[in-house]
Order: structure tokens, then C-alpha cells, then sequence
């Protein structure tokens, strides 16, 4: 009995130590292997089959995932053996506790990969698979047994790990096998983290199922039963709700109710005498403050609480002491007209840019760019607006805002809820950590509202004049001194626009003026109506300086169909009783996106890349390599680098010598301003006739980005990359290789990833020219803002991957990561 011992508890260190002692359950002879689309180029001319490409990437995060629970398996077997000796390691229930129903898991997915490989490897566009994945979504009630045991089996084995050092070896030194075409066997992972995967695995079938719906035809057998396995996925889902994830454990409030998120947006905070910039979450019991931590390149950004005040001690503070007024950090107010100056400058440059060159988003991007940091720092310096929360039982807090509107919807908000019967709160420092990490998840405004942080599917906003007329407002029962202002949203935040006259002592105000208000991006018409006070006594010292009493406020969608029309369009805003008439008409500027192929022979400007390096005899064009040597020799911790333009006739200087290959072209770099050699850089790649990443494989780039499983679109982004022509390729992995070496220097340059792929993103991946007239003969302006956003991600995405070899790309193996 005890040389059995013996040879058990050898086994559990050979675990420890030994890569070879796998079960080969996997058939290892059957790999999948990746898809050579280089026999299929008449599908790339039509479009990539996306759907192969989905399921190609979904098929090797299954093996990945395969492979991680087939780690966990491994000790079971020998711990079970030792359980029954004279010297356990774990009892046979805690054994039982910690793999609850890995083995099932395990069993299932290798079921259906088994199944779903071949399918993969003898592919044709009438191959059906939507059976595998509905009878995978029938077995997900084994998942909701394992969720439900979650909890338990980690802290099982947490107190196991504690109590006996062999097991917590074995815990913390899990081997799993990499993916077959991986170079590297084997990953060292821990208990705690391969007991989870289950958990991450369980949401990742309704993303899949999204993109193979997204790319299968209605008629094809497949499109009704992936339908069907995405509902079962989904009633799954919402039926487990937040157990799914217990690092998201729901919180609830002292009643014992569950707290959700009612209202959140960015506020200016004044804090100790300076502005900040807080994301403010209100919940249905309480106010928390929060602002964005810093984190790594690709990690999750997480929030860290300011402070939170429970709506049962909150009021709004009245201050009849000015005194007690905190210090308030002002910019000169010359400062702020010279921003508004800068901003309205930009804007028209912009607009004379968009239109000398038709469209062409290369100069705008920089153009736009520039004007968000002026957005950004006026986005922080003009709100005046104060709106002050008291804290019952502690301190008091001050955020200025840009809008009386904001002010009102959140006064009105908090008021509402308070007239329900609240209890105060005291929240753990584990509750209140819990509570502000469900906020990244819970957050429905995402980004700070400027131009450039507006998601991919946002609308961009219309473009030009909008004139409006106020006619009249009815609904009042007493009369009052009354007037309307106008609000648009300018890039992201709203400015007041326009101000009728005051009508003295009436209930039916009969205005009658028109207003031209220019438009930047906006999709929202805000009308206020206030009361205008005269009579001193009645101050509102709530407000301070703002004196006049808002009667009603509404706000109106600028839909383009119903604006963009050259009659007047009647409307009516009803604010609390309050009826406030207004037509509107909107004048667009010209968006098109048409550009001019050069016919150029000559020099390297306006030629074809492939022209270039032949001509070269080199596989990166010589102007893309002494622009990038030159960069990184003294332009690497200039700030806003290739952000901030150079003087155009350096560039222009520039240009005529690599042109005309000038012999001391060397001798005028190392003499040129920096910011001119970047922007030559960045004109030759916007004058090539097509842009770096193809007019052929634009349609796939954007149809690539927009796939929400990590394993398919991994799959898609690399196959595309591989399609590029090899000049195209090296030149693009060099220019990407130097850019990461430019936001490495983010802390000097100010340059972050994002910022280079907004910069160069339009500029090598826009449509061809026939795509752009599609695009003018639509709705260009909100086209061309859908496709640059699209534009910056993609590139963004090969920012933020790991570096990407030519030789290992071109040997058609996918590149995916190796934690699915």
C-alpha cells in the first residue's frame, strides 16, 4: 500500500514538473489548420468569407480552451487516488467541491470541437454548423451548475492551499499545452485562474453567434438555428444575470432592494481650488464621485472613488454666507475667448479644408485633432454654472457646469428619488470597491464628450447652419417676464447659442426671431425657458449668481431627413406644461469624399508604392525610411509629434527633393524642422494614388473591425494583413514598429497610441473613389465621420497588438492569443 503512495504522490510532483504527462485526448492528428485564402482570391475580390473566418477563429479558441480545462483535469485523477490513502491530500468532497463539473464542461466543448473541425477544413458556402452551436446552447444548464458552485470550489481551494503545500504547488503551477501551430508548448497557469475560464467562456458563444448571424444569408439552413442558439444564449444570460460574474457581485441597498444606476456623466469638480474632471454615477440610494484611474496600454480602465454622499443625507446646499464659497481656479477671461477664437479659427479651417480638397479627411484629421485639445481644455476652464451637494453629516462639494439644463436634470433626478422612503447608508470599504467596479460595466456615458471619443456607431452630427425661429409659447398661468434660450451640442458638450429678448408681463410670449446657429457635429436642439427676476429680494442664493427661475426646458433631435430640406419645418417643445413653438431649417456644407488619382510618373509623391521600391530595388521606399530615422534621431520627445503641422513650405520644400532625389537631401533633413520632416512623412502616404492598406481590402478592414469575438477578429485582421502586397506589408509593419516606439515616449511627446492611429489611421485605410461617391450621393458627412472612426480603430488595433513578423505572417498561420 504505501509503494502505491508512493508512486500517487510521485505522480502529483511529476505534475508539477513534468510537460509530457498530458492525456492525448485531443486527436492531435486532426489539427485545424488555418485556411491558405491565397487559393481563394476570387472570394477576396467579391469580399472575405467572414463567416469561415469567424468560425476558423472561434474553432482555435476552443482547442485553447479545451487545453486549459484538460489542466485542470490532470491532478484529479491522482488526487482522487490519494484521497482513499492513509495520507490525502483532499478529501474526496473537497475534490468533488473544487472540480464540480469539469469534467461535463470539458466533454461538451470536446464534443463540438471534434465536430466542428471538419467542417472547417472541408468548407463550402453550403456547410451547415448551426446545429452544433444550438446543441451547445441546449447544454449550458451545466454551466449555470458550475456558476452556481463557483464561489465555493475557489475558496475550497484557497483554505486547501493554505492547509497542505503539496496541493498548493500543484494550484500554482498548472501546465497547459499551447495551440498546436504555437511554438511554445506549454503555459504555466494557476487553479484560481483556470477555474475561471468557464465563467469568461460562458458570454463568449452570444458574441460569436452575433457575427456568424451578421455574415450568414436568411435563406442559408444555418441562419434559423443560430437564431435559435443565440436566444438560448441570451435567456441564459439574462437568467443568471450578474452570478455570471461574481467579481460584479450585485450590491443592494440597506432595504434590500437592488441599487442600479438611474444617471452618470463627466462634471467638473472643484476640488481644493482646481478643477478636475470626475465621472459622477447616481444610483438609486446614493452619489458617488469617481474619477478614471491610469492603467496600462490594453488593460481595463477601472474607476476610483472620490467620495459618495447617500441621497437620504444629500441637499442641496444654500449658502447665505459667501465666505464659505470655496476658491475657485478661473482662467482670465481673454483666455477663454482665445480658445473659443482658436476653436472657431479651427473650424473654419476645417470647413475651407473639406472643401479645396473635396473631402479629403488627411489635413482634417490633423485639423480635428488640434481642435480637440482646445475642446478639452475648455471642456475643463469655461463651465461657470455652480451646483453645490451638501453632505448632511460632512463635507460639502462644488461642480461648475456649462449648462443650466445639466444643473436642472440632475437636481430633478436626485429630488425624484428622494421623495421615495430612503435610508441612509454606510457602505464597507469592500462594498464601496465592489460598487465603484460595477461602474465601468454600469456607465452609460462612456467617453469624455468631445468630437474624438465618439463611439464607432455614433452618428456624426450635421455640419453647417441650422436658423431657427421662435415663434411663441403658450401654458403659462400667470404672467411673468419671459425668454428662451437655444442650446446646440458643439463636439460632444452643449453651448448656449442664441437668447430672445425678454417679454415683459404675459402669458402668451409672441418672440418671432430667427437665430443662424452654427452647427459642428450636433444632433440635439435644446430650448429653456426661463423667467427673468428683477426684483432683487427674490435672489435665488441656491444658484448665487444665476438669478433667473427656469419655467421649462425640452430638447429636440436634429434627424437630417427632417432638417436637411430647403422649407421651414414647424415644431413644438412641451416643457411642463409649457408649449414653446419653433420652425427650423438647416443649410449642410459639401462632405464629399472625391479625390483626384495623381498621373504622375516621376519621383515618389502621388506614385505607386510598388513603382517606388522597384525603382528602389528596396522593400521600403527611401523617403518612408530617412523620415522615420530622422524622427526617432531628435523628434522622438518633441511634443504633439506628428500632430502639430510644420511650416507648409518646408514640406513642400521637402517634397520637391525626394522628388527629385536631391544628392544632399540628407544635408536638408538634419536642417529641417522636425514637425516638417513628420508632416512630409505623412503627405507621402496621403498623396499615394491608393492608400497603404489597398482600396481592394478596405470593404474587409472595415467589416474585420466591427467583429466582436477577440479569436475571429485575430483571425480576420492578420489573413488581411497577409493580403497585402509585400511592398505594402514591410512598409506597414515598419511605420507601425515605429510608432509603438513613439508612444513609448507618451509621458514626453504627449503622443499616445490613439492619438497616432487618429492621426495616421484615415490616412492609410480611406475608401476607393468609387466608395467615396456612394458615400456623397447618401449622407456624406455622417459616412465619412462612421468610416474615419472605423479608419482609427483598425490601425489602433495593429498598435496595440504584439509585434508582427513578415517571415511568421507570411507562413499563413493564424496569429491568435494564447488566453482566448
Amino acid at each position: 500500500m504505501e509503494e502505491d503512495e508512493e508512486e500517487v504522490l510521485g505522480f502529483l510532483d511529476k505534475v508539477l514538473e513534468d510537460e509530457d504527462v498530458f492525456d492525448n485526448e485531443m486527436d492531435m492528428d486532426c489539427p485545424y489548420t488555418p485556411v491558405d485564402f491565397r487559393t481563394f482570391k476570387g472570394d477576396i475580390e467579391k469580399g472575405l468569407e467572414m463567416k469561415k473566418l469567424v468560425l476558423s477563429g472561434f474553432l482555435a479558441s476552443e482547442e485553447i480552451y479545451i487545453n486549459q480545462l484538460e489542466a485542470l483535469l490532470l491532478p484529479m485523477k491522482p488526487l482522487k487516488a490519494t484521497a482513499t490513502t492513509s495520507k490525502p491530500v483532499l478529501t474526496m468532497e473537497q475534490i468533488d467541491t473544487i472540480f464540480f463539473m469539469i469534467q461535463d464542461i470539458f466533454e461538451i466543448h470536446k464534443e463540438f470541437y471534434d465536430a466542428l473541425s471538419p467542417h472547417i477544413q472541408q468548407w463550402d458556402e453550403k456547410v451547415t454548423v448551426g446545429h452544433l452551436f444550438q446543441k451547445l446552447a441546449s447544454q449550458l444548464g451545466v454551466y449555470k451548475a458550475f456558476v452556481d458552485n463557483y464561489k465555493v470550489a475557489v475558496e475550497t481551494a484557497e483554505k486547501c492551499s493554505q492547509a497542505n503545500s503539496q496541493f498548493q504547488k500543484i494550484s500554482e503551477n498548472l501546465k497547459v499545452k499551447g495551440p498546436k501551430e504555437s511554438k511554445d508548448c506549454t503555459t504555466n497557469s494557476t487553479m484560481e485562474a483556470l477555474l475561471y475560464k468557464p465563467i469568461d467562456r460562458v458570454t463568449r458563444s452570444t458574441l460569436v453567434l452575433h457575427d456568424l448571424l451578421k455574415h450568414t444569408p436568411k435563406d442559408h439552413p444555418d441562419f434559423p438555428l443560430l437564431q435559435d442558439a443565440l436566444r438560448i444564449s441570451q435567456n441564459f444570460l439574462s437568467s443568471i444575470n450578474e452570478e455570471i460574474d461574481p467579481r460584479r457581485t450585485a450590491v443592494t441597498t440597506p432595504k434590500g432592494e437592488v441599487r442600479q444606476l438611474v444617471k452618470d456623466g463627466f462634471l467638473v469638480e472643484v476640488s481644493e481650488g482646481t478643477r478636475k474632471l470626475r465621472h459622477v454615477f447616481l444610483f438609486t440610494d446614493l452619489l458617488l464621485c469617481a474619477k478614471m484611474k491610469k492603467t496600462a496600454v490594453g488593460r481595463h480602465q477601472q474607476y476610483e472613488c472620490k467620495w459618495y454622499i447617500p441621497l437620504a443625507d444629500l441637499s442641496f446646499q444654500t449658502l447665505d454666507d459667501s465666505d464659505s464659497l470655496p476658491h475657485v481656479q478661473t482662467l482670465p477671461e481673454h483666455e477663454i475667448e482665445e480658445m473659443k477664437i482658436k476653436i472657431s479659427s479651427i473650424k473654419s479651417e476645417i470647413q475651407k479644408e473639406k472643401k479645396a480638397q473635396k473631402g479629403q479627411s488627411r489635413n482634417v484629421d490633423r485639423l480635428r485633432k488640434k481642435m480637440n485639445e482646445q475642446e478639452s481644455c475648455l471642456l475643463l476652464h469655461s463651465p461657470t454654472i455652480p451646483f453645490r451637494i451638501h453632505n448632511k453629516h460632512g463635507k460639502s462639494y462644488l461642480f461648475l457646469l456649462s449648462s443650466d439644463y445639466e444643473r436642472s436634470e440632475w437636481r430633478e433626478s436626485i429630488q425624484k428619488l428622494q421623495k421615495k422612503d430612503l435610508q441612509a447608508c454606510v457602505l464597507s470599504s469592500v462594498e464601496l470597491q465592489v460598487l465603484t467596479g460595477s461602474c465601468f460595466k454600469l456607465r452609460t456615458v462612456h467617453n469624455i464628450p468631445v468630437t474624438t471619443n465618439k463611439d464607432d456607431e455614433e452618428s456624426s452630427g450635421l455640419y453647417g447652419f441650422l436658423h431657427v425661429i421662435v415663434h411663441k409659447a403658450t401654458g403659462f398661468k400667470e404672467s411673468a417676464n419671459l425668454y428662451c434660450t437655444l442650446e446646440v451640442d458643439s463636439f460632444g458638450y452643449f453651448v448656449s447659442k442664441a437668447k430672445t429678448r425678454v417679454f415683459r408681463d404675459t402669458t402668451e410670449p409672441q418672440w418671432n426671431e430667427e437665430f443662424e446657429i452654427e452647427l459642428e457635429g450636433s444632433q440635439c436642439l435644446r430650448i429653456l425657458c426661463y423667467e427673468k427676476c428683477y426684483d432683487k429680494s427674490k435672489l435665488n442664493k441656491d444658484d448665487n449668481e444665476i438669478v433667473d427661475k427656469i419655467m421649462g426646458k425640452g430638447q429636440v433631435q436634429l434627424d437630417p431627413q427632417t432638417v436637411q430640406s430647403k422649407n421651414w419645418h414647424m415644431d413644438v417643445i412641451e416643457m411642463n406644461g409649457i408649449k414653446v413653438e419653433f420652425s427650423m431649417k438647416f443649410t449642410s456644407r459639401d462632405l464629399s469624399l472625391k479625390r483626384t488619382p495623381s498621373k504622375k510618373q516621376s519621383g515618389v509623391f502621388g506614385v505607386k508604392i510598388s513603382v517606388v521600391t522597384k525603382r528602389e530595388r528596396s522593400k521600403v521606399p527611401y523617403i518612408v525610411r530617412q523620415c522615420i530615422e530622422e524622427v526617432e534621431k531628435r523628434g522622438i520627445d518633441e511634443v504633439g509629434i506628428y500632430r502639430i503641422s510644420g511650416v507648409a513650405t518646408d514640406i513642400q520644400a521637402l517634397k520637391a527633393a525626394f522628388d527629385a532625389n536631391t544628392k544632399d537631401i540628407l544635408m536638408m533633413l538634419s536642417d529641417m524642422d522636425i514637425n516638417a520632416i513628420a508632416g512630409t512623412l505623412k503627405l507621402y502616404f496621403r498623396e499615394l494614388p491608393e492608400p497603404l492598406l489597398t482600396d481592394r481590402l478596405y470593404p474587409a478592414f472595415m467589416e474585420g473591425t466591427a467583429l466582436s469575438d477577440p479569436a475571429a477578429k485575430e483571425n480576420c485582421m492578420m489573413h488581411l494583413l497577409r493580403s497585402l502586397p509585400d511592398p505594402n506589408l514591410i512598409t506597414f509593419l515598419t511605420l507601425l514598429e515605429h510608432l509603438k516606439r513613439v508612444a513609448e515616449k507618451e509621458p514626453v511627446n504627449k503622443m499616445s497610441l490613439h492619438n497616432l492611429a487618429t492621426v495616421f489611421g484615415p490616412t492609410l485605410l480611406r475608401p476607393s473613389e468609387s466608395e467615396s461617391s456612394k458615400a456623397h450621393i447618401t449622407l456624406a458627412s455622417d459616412i465619412w465621420s462612421h468610416d474615419v472612426m472605423a479608419q482609427v480603430q483598425v490601425l489602433l488595433y495593429y498598435l496595440q497588438h504584439p509585434p508582427i513578423s513578415f517571415a511568421e505572417l507570411k507562413k499563413n498561420t493564424l496569429y491568435f492569443s494564447t488566453d482566448v
